[in-house]
């Protein structure tokens, strides 16, 4: 491959890592635009949805790489799995905030997240016992199929992802400014005292935000099974820690900000491993971050807030 090849090539895995960052990504950005709190249980809701993804398709008969579909059947398979998956995390997200989260909710100081990076031990865990500290075969069903442009490969696999992540983020960003509840979360996120006296249900739109996070992170799970092939219990500290990084650079809080931000840590990623080595990439995402918020505080996107008297 030619120099220009290469770069796209990396280009085009970038993207579909990226991808994947980015909906993590906006998990974290949505529940801190509301309640200022950095969800650490957020790494290991993404690492439930890869196993809960990997439980669903398998129930559809499908195990490792060995059984394929085409057409309808793929679409059927993946589509149910990826709604289970979601829903399935999206619960899980609403019962962290519900049992472990609303009861600190008028505590002050760094209980409330403390108590997320238990619930998160807890979860990593529970799976680490469960599975044994094993590593998973992830059900691959999709077809080898290659599109060849100009000396770059483009597998259907992440074709598949990068619409799927388009049509989440998408729907997530429509649903936040036009809908009743995405304008009644952006009153709270602004002034949740202002919201609650205009008679805006506080709680329940807390609890739509971790739901609507929590599913994106195990929609990000499943895709990160699917693209790489398998799943373990460690997945969401490296894959976790990267999309806070992308969200804090993004602009967290904001929610383009998330999908950018992710967007150019995949990018980073591919693109630095490439030319400079594997094992200097979170040197250099680090580096970039750190450099980003000398300069812009708030993130590539994000305002800065005054302080309130």
């Amino acid at each position: 491959m030619t120099g220009t090849a290469v770069f796209l090539q990396q280009l085009v895995n970038g993207l579909s890592l990226g991808a994947m960052y980015a909906l993590l990504a906006l998990g974290f950005t949505l529940v801190y635009g509301i309640l200022e709190l950095i969800n650490f249980a957020h790494f290991n809701v993404f690492m439930v949805g890869a196993f809960v993804g990997l439980i669903v398709l398998q129930s559809f008969g499908l195990q490792g790489q060995t059984v394929l579909l085409h057409g309808a059947p793929l679409v059927l398979a993946l589509l149910a799995s990826l709604v289970v998956t979601m829903l399935a995390s999206g619960v899980l997200g609403v019962l962290i905030e519900r049992y472990t989260l609303r009861p600190m909710r008028n505590v002050r100081g760094p209980m409330a997240m403390i108590t997320t990076i238990g619930v998160s031990y807890i979860l990593f865990n529970l799976v680490l016992l469960l599975t044994n500290a094993q590593a998973l075969n992830y059900p691959d069903p999709m077809p080898s199929v290659d599109y060849h442009l100009g000396g770059v490969t483009i597998r259907l696999k992440a074709v598949i992802i990068w619409v799927v992540a388009a049509v989440l983020m998408w729907g997530l960003n429509l649903f936040v400014r036009r809908s009743r509840l995405g304008k009644a979360m952006r009153a709270v996120a602004q002034d949740a005292e202002a919201a609650r006296m205009m008679g805006v249900e506080v709680d329940q739109v807390v609890m739509i935000a971790f739901f609507a996070g929590s599913a994106l992170a195990g929609a990000a799970g499943m895709i990160f099974g699917l693209y790489y092939n398998f799943t373990q219990y460690s997945i969401g500290y490296t894959a976790g820690l990267r999309a806070f990084t992308a969200a804090v650079l993004g602009g967290i809080g904001n929610v383009p900000g998330a999908m950018v931000g992710g967007l150019l840590i995949g990018l980073i990623e591919t693109i630095g491993s490439q030319y400079i080595a594997a094992k200097w990439a979170d040197v250099i995402i680090f580096s970039i971050l750190i450099f980003t918020l000398v300069f812009r505080p708030a993130g590539l996107l994000g305002a800065q807030s005054p302080n309130r008297s």
